[in-house]
């Protein structure tokens, strides 16, 4: 009898780990980078030979011209990255619940402390400023609302804290990104999908939404965006930049990721289209595209794009890496060079290293332009942010 049970149970489970094993190989092959911890500490191998920054391209390897060193270091997972009037550099630390400021007083290319700016917060990612004049209004994206606070720009303390938007929380993506509109007065708000395909109940979700400063009249303002975790404002044309996740489970190269200029009002694709208007038939035999907006650019698939800036004549992204692809890809900094006419080269690796044999020695996430011209760049794995400046002769 126990045999005749233990067959009945066992047959069916070996017939299910054959068929799924293929699948397993295929989408968690390569998982390792993203979830094993580090196998160095990446200060330790960018501790400077002689006094100042580093020079050395080990670990990282920047572009000629350029030097790399880590500014601030100890802070667990910091995401987001934004400038106060003073020129301070804010982040979010999302695992840890806080929002810190890490100064720089002495201007050494070294945060002298880290301050912390608000705390008990639900997964805080996204960080936008609204000042006016001599007053300063910080907002704070958590996973289920955005809240403003008043900023004490000489302490970096934000303090009453007043909720004017909730947000759909729960299973999905969960970060929440800002930005803010200083020329037109909007809050901007991304919201990703709660699953990795699937059609969605909640009206905020696959949106980038936007309101009036206050929080009122929060509405869709582009949609079709499965997780465009990161957004930007060219400094030319005033329009909204964002990268885009695409789906997972397709296969080592499809979907690719996406970069999309955002359109008042465009639909781009999500959960039937992907890419070029591709047509999602794994999801929906009968996905149509018609009507949708295409991506701007294409990237490699599984890359996880997340931060972008515009740096000289270039789009400056991070690659936050792949979790889902039998061989890695991604863990880098790529540059997008863009002409006098708004045309663009194919992406072109700028900051590379942090991907080795033995797993990842962190992952980059948001990149930051100060008023110098100098590139900040948070990595929430190995728990630091560098500084990249271009080196003195």
């Amino acid at each position: 009898m126990k045999k005749l049970i233990f067959l009945v149970f066992i047959i069916p489970l070996t017939v299910v780990v054959f068929k799924i094993s293929p699948f397993l190989w295929q989408n968690f092959k390569g998982v390792g980078p993203a979830i094993r911890k580090p196998p160095a500490d990446i200060r330790k191998l960018m501790e400077p030979k002689q006094k100042g920054i580093n020079k050395t391209d080990f670990p990282l390897t920047v572009p000629d011209g350029f030097e790399i060193s880590v500014f601030a270091d100890n802070l667990g997972s910091p995401r987001d990255l934004i400038l106060d009037a003073d020129q301070t550099l804010i982040t979010t630390l999302m695992n840890e619940g806080l929002v810190v400021a890490l100064p720089d007083r002495n201007k050494d290319g070294r945060a002298d402390d880290t301050v912390i700016v608000a705390s008990n917060l639900n997964r805080p990612h996204g960080l936008a400023f609204d000042c006016q004049d001599v007053r300063c209004h910080l907002y704070v994206a958590e996973t289920n609302q955005v809240a403003i606070y008043d900023y004490d720009q000489k302490n970096h303390k934000a303090i009453n804290k007043r909720k004017i938007i909730d947000l759909p929380s729960g299973a999905g993506h969960f970060t929440r990104s800002l930005l803010f509109d200083s020329k037109n007065n909007k809050l901007y708000n991304s919201v990703g999908s709660s699953c990795n395909v699937c059609n969605e109940s909640d009206w905020r979700r696959t949106k980038i939404l936007v309101a009036d400063p206050d929080g009122s009249n929060l509405k869709a303002y582009a949609s079709g965006l499965r997780n465009a975790v990161f957004m930007t404002m060219d400094p030319k044309t005033n329009e909204i930049w964002a990268t885009e996740m695409g789906r997972d489970f397709l296969g080592d190269d499809l979907p690719p990721d996406e970069i999309n200029i955002i359109k008042e009002g465009n639909d781009y694709g999500w959960p039937l289209c992907y890419g070029k208007n591709i047509e999602d038939t794994a999801f929906r035999k009968d996905a149509l595209c018609a009507g949708k907006s295409p991506s701007l650019i294409d990237l490699p698939a599984h890359s996880a794009p997340l931060g972008l800036a515009f740096f000289q004549d270039s789009l400056l992204v991070a690659y936050h890496g792949s979790w889902n692809r039998s061989e890695p890809t991604g863990y880098k900094i790529v540059r997008i060079k863009i002409n006098e006419n708004g045309a663009f080269e194919e992406p072109e690796d700028f900051i590379t290293g942090w991907l080795k044999n033995n797993g990842a020695l962190g992952r980059p996430v948001d990149i930051l332009i100060n008023e110098r011209g100098d590139i900040m760049i948070s990595d929430d794995k190995a728990g630091v942010v560098y500084l990249i400046r271009e080196a003195k002769p």
